[in-house]
């Protein structure tokens, strides 16, 4: 991967897990190897050129192995390298930070319909 300065390692971490579907991709890999269309039924949200142009950017900085098996069709199954793995400590923190989040916004939105109620 071609070397760039970076102001701070948080810019550092985002330049190659952000996006919508870079953290969706890891997360989904973290456990076993996926094949393309296992992931593409996971993310529904990601169109087939974006979810193509998320894995080729993860594969080019090293997180995701691709792997073509010669069959008919072909089969392509990603997984996660070693440096990949690295990462999974984060989407991790990301997951439980997001659960917290979205059982408060749950106690929130049931707050505001109870007070709507009174």
């Amino acid at each position: 991967m071609k070397q760039k300065q970076f102001n701070c390692p948080v810019e550092a971490t985002l330049s190659l897990i952000g996006g919508k579907y870079k953290p969706l991709i890891l997360w989904h890999l973290r456990e076993h190897p996926l094949h393309y269309m296992e992931l593409q039924r996971l993310i529904p949200s990601a169109t087939p050129k974006m979810l193509s142009q998320q894995l080729h950017a993860l594969e080019d900085c090293g997180m995701i192995h691709r792997e073509v098996i010669p069959e008919k069709p072909p089969k392509t199954i990603y997984s996660l390298t070693s440096f990949g793995r690295s990462i999974i400590p984060v989407i991790d923190a990301m997951c439980n930070w997001g659960t917290v989040y979205l059982n408060e916004l749950d106690d929130v939105q049931v707050g505001c319909c109870f007070a709507s109620k009174a």
